[in-house]
């Protein structure tokens, strides 16, 4: 393949809060092929996301428009077919564009602007995941719970790890048939990884390498509920977070195997980039790295996400082209939305 066109690897991941990351000043998470990435390419210090939970936050990156304006307000809020997605551009103008992973598209259209997607969502594309904000004492018993925290630790495999295993897969498989197939356009494959999000259980390989003692503690306490505001009332109660003691110990184990979901989510960051280097195709590769939204993961008593503060709404970004970019950090806020405009201006022939 040949062309002068960039080809771009977009790798996105879920809840994963950029100050869990070293490259944003996190003394104890071991990210290298994220760090190197940041290091050598340009790191957006101060990133968001514009709608703090997943499918409204990636339809609003994806359309490059707000929430608000899409009508994506909660998870089970249909993605309009008449909305043109980054794929969609880059598509009209010469780029394959291909799918592997996650993207919580709700609705029929499951491609919107892809041409091939390589592995199905880890979610049916009908499921609705809101209760009823309007009856605030209901709460249904399929909601999140604190489950996530009280039973974190370690395990054998996880529904997440074989999905994400699985996107890992097929994204370096089309990696390697685009090195060696017939078709001279660039290609957009956008790598769709499900980790570091809840539940906060990873393989003994991955907790093995940290030492659960020197995990960090949150910074900011628990609030006492009477002190909460009223959205982090709510979001008390929908997630149930009072009915388990939050104890240091549960805290730590929640903490220590989040770090080593994000441990696991940058070997898959790795895979991506050797086979980019192996095919001969680095060096005409834009690489985009970011997440759909952060997590609190206990800082003020708080988990998940859905809430404007730090943990849950700031997200790495980060482009890496050295032959493009000259390595830099910039400070100036950005959002998700900020994505489609920034990719198709990065890819030289788009206006």
């Amino acid at each position: 393949m040949t062309q002068k066109q960039p080809n771009i690897l977009f790798i996105m991941f879920d809840q994963m809060a950029a100050p869990a990351l070293p490259c944003y000043g996190n003394q104890v998470v071991k990210a290298p092929n994220i760090s190197n990435l940041a290091e050598e390419g340009v790191i957006f210090e101060n990133a968001y996301c514009n709608s703090p939970l997943c499918a409204p936050s990636r339809a609003s990156m994806m359309a490059g428009q707000l929430a608000s304006r899409i009508r994506t307000y909660d998870n089970s809020a249909l993605f309009p077919e008449d909305v043109p997605t980054i794929a969609h551009y880059l598509r009209d103008n010469g780029y394959y564009t291909c799918l592997s992973g996650k993207m919580h598209f709700v609705g029929a259209d499951q491609q919107h602007g892809f041409e091939d997607r390589l592995t199905t969502d880890i979610y049916p594309g009908d499921f609705g995941w809101t209760p009823d904000w309007d009856n605030f004492a209901h709460r249904p018993t399929w909601y999140h719970n604190m489950l996530s925290v009280v039973q974190s630790g370690q395990c054998v495999t996880s529904n997440q790890i074989d999905f994400d295993e699985e996107v890992s897969y097929n994204s370096v498989k089309k990696i390697n048939e685009l090195a060696r197939c017939d078709d001279d356009r660039p290609f957009f494959l956008l790598a769709s990884f499900t980790h570091p999000h809840d539940p906060f259980a990873i393989t003994k390989e991955y907790w093995d390498r940290y030492n659960h003692e020197q995990i960090d503690m949150p910074r900011v306490p628990k609030i006492d509920y009477d002190e909460l505001d009223p959205h982090c009332k709510r979001l008390y109660h929908v997630s149930a977070m009072g009915e388990y003691e939050q104890t240091q110990e549960r805290v730590r184990n929640a903490r220590h195997a989040y770090y080593s979901e994000i441990s696991y989510a940058d070997d898959k960051v790795g895979h991506l980039v050797d086979a980019l280097e192996k095919n001969g195709l680095k060096d005409n590769t834009i690489i985009v790295m970011t997440s759909d939204h952060g997590e609190m993961l206990g800082e003020r008593g708080m988990w998940y996400k859905m809430s404007y503060f730090e943990w849950a709404s700031r997200v790495p970004m980060i482009f890496w082209a050295p032959g493009r970019f000259s390595p830099r950090s910039i400070k100036q806020p950005v959002s998700l939305v900020d994505l489609l405009p920034g990719v198709c201006q990065a890819s030289c022939r788009l206006n």
